[in-house]
């Protein structure tokens, strides 16, 4: 099922929560909504849904005007950060609750209610765990559990609310994983909102990144992070080094170490790769050394400091392979040469 949202906007008293949202998404894709604390993100989700009610604009499901239906007439599944799995109930029960609440004509016979509640655990693969209650499973296993519940119903569109939020680090990159081949083989519209950009790039076909109320930016991941729209984009989506250019030219540049090829406007930003590091002809007269380093398994993170005026240094962070770095021979406080290979310019 296909999303539009057309000139949605929204106000929490004074606070402008959303400004004029116009979004597209296809049916299938799976779209991450990305940015920091109190952009919109939820309350847009929450609207998609049907919680939440807009102040003004329209929401259409596959070319459907649903802004004034209620939640349960429009066909979508909603998975909340805390789970909100019932406690009383068995995992068998919590799934198979949508289902048993339904209307008496639309209701299956408790036959295939067995049946869907058993495929929908091996497709989780969590079968074993029928008869358990939610406070016996793990984080994961909840966050599992609830996804199965909100795909009992046979939802059109299945809308995630920081779904791995509330999780640890392993289990969060096991279940990206685990979202995203589940995705592909359910082919169901998805959601999911999020403020960690490397979930983002991870597991969205698209990402929308917002801020303040307004989409900054829409595309693949490798769209947002290899051709950001603007600042915020740039600085926001993975590392970046600003650097800021004088009267748009280079001549800050002279004496420093730092070489660039054809500037092109005045705020130059750099991601780290896109920084080569290598040692100086005269040492001596290199403001840039280094300060320390990061082992980031195959990649080095290097964090490298530039000579300022009154005590005052410049970070700035590189990154190369494992073994240019070891072929360097690299020690801490050596001086450096750089030069930038690609930027991205903003005036």
């Amino acid at each position: 099922m296909s999303i539009t949202l057309n000139n949605i906007s929204k106000r929490f008293g004074n606070f402008a929560a959303l400004k004029n949202i116009n979004l597209e998404i296809p049916e299938g894709e799976l779209v991450a909504l990305l940015g920091p604390s109190g952009c919109g993100k939820t309350t847009l989700l929450r609207i998609i849904a049907g919680l939440e009610q807009a102040d003004r604009g329209q929401v259409l499901l596959n070319g459907s005007d649903v802004t004034d239906q209620p939640v349960k007439n429009r066909q979508i599944g909603f998975v909340f950060q805390h789970y909100a799995l019932f406690r009383h109930m068995t995992v068998f029960d919590n799934i198979a609750f949508g289902l048993r609440v339904k209307p008496r004509k639309e209701r299956p016979s408790e036959t295939k209610i067995q049946e869907k509640v058993h495929a929908l655990l091996n497709l989780v693969q969590l079968d074993w765990l029928a008869d358990r209650f939610p406070d016996q499973l793990s984080g994961g296993q909840r966050q599992r559990i609830a996804l199965a519940r909100a795909l009992a119903v046979e939802p059109s569109v299945l809308l995630l609310d920081e779904p791995f939020g509330a999780l640890d680090a392993s289990v969060r990159k096991d279940l990206r994983l685990w979202l995203r081949h589940l995705h592909h083989e359910l082919n169901v519209t998805s959601i999911f909102v999020t403020h960690d950009q490397e979930e983002a790039m991870e597991v969205a076909s698209q990402i929308v990144v917002l801020n303040h109320g307004k989409i900054e930016q829409k595309g693949s991941p490798s769209e947002i992070y290899d051709s950001p729209n603007n600042d915020f984009v740039s600085r926001f989506i993975g590392h970046t080094n600003v650097f800021q250019l004088e009267q748009g030219d280079s001549a800050w540049l002279a004496g420093t170490g730092i070489s660039i090829d054809d500037p092109k406007g005045i705020i130059a930003h750099v991601r780290p790769h896109n920084i080569q590091v290598e040692k100086p002809q005269d040492p001596a007269n290199a403001p840039v050394y280094l300060k320390d380093w990061q082992h980031l398994g195959a990649i080095i993170r290097l964090e490298l400091h530039k000579d300022g005026t009154n005590g005052k240094a410049t970070t700035i962070f590189a990154e190369m392979p494992n073994e240019q770095f070891r072929e360097l021979a690299l020690q801490k406080g050596d001086r450096v040469s750089l030069h930038i290979k690609h930027a991205h310019w903003f005036n």
